[in-house]
């Protein structure tokens, strides 16, 4: 599997948020993200799963899932946690693995510790619950590609382990992970792609 992004240029607001850029991930490999804010890290993580578009430019997919476009094929966690807050634990994680097309909750909670959890609504857990609630859903849903913004904003130490762990299970299964980060991970990246200065 490659994925591969050949002279990308995005715009925002009329503005020119990166220009020219490529890059080219294989299976197995960390990219890491790396500006400062305001760079474009989080726009080109949303340009590679297909909810922005590219002024110039494209981004391409080979060995992945036949007949999938590469949105559909990744995984997207943002600063944004895309929870029901009246939802519990499972309820949000069983919505989710739902509109994903299916996959294995319990699963999901036990990767990230929230089995004692499951019964909890989502709006009473702390910062970092809701976090760890959020990254279930690589492990519920099987995609071969993790787009991860910031992950570990957040977590404790504990539960850093827990991403990590999952990450490197990920890389060794033969996915691509690239994520925008301060380098909180305890994988090596093979990659880095270091987006200018915003201003």
């Amino acid at each position: 599997m490659r994925l591969q992004g050949e002279g990308l240029t995005l715009e925002r607001g009329g503005r020119v948020i990166f220009g020219d850029l490529s890059f080219a991930a294989e299976a197995g490999e960390l990219v890491l993200l790396q500006g400062p804010n305001g760079s474009g890290k989080t726009s080109l993580l949303k340009l590679i799963a297909g909810l922005l578009r590219p002024v110039h430019g494209e981004i391409t997919l080979s060995g992945g899932i036949s007949g999938l476009a590469t949105g559909q094929q990744a995984h997207l966690i943002g600063h944004g946690l895309a929870l029901r807050s009246g939802l519990t634990v499972e309820e949000n994680l069983a919505f989710w693995t739902f509109f994903l097309g299916g996959g294995d909750v319990a699963r999901g909670l036990e990767a990230f510790g929230l089995d004692q959890l499951a019964h909890l609504p989502a709006g009473v857990l702390s910062a970092g619950q809701q976090r760890r609630l959020s990254l279930a859903r690589l492990a519920a849903v099987g995609r071969p590609i993790w787009l991860l913004d910031e992950p570990s904003v957040g977590l404790d130490r504990m539960s850093l382990k827990q991403l990590n762990f999952q990450m490197g299970n990920h890389l060794s299964a033969g996915g691509i992970i690239i994520a925008a980060s301060h380098g909180d991970f305890d994988i090596t990246c093979t990659h880095r792609i270091e987006l200018g200065d915003a201003s």
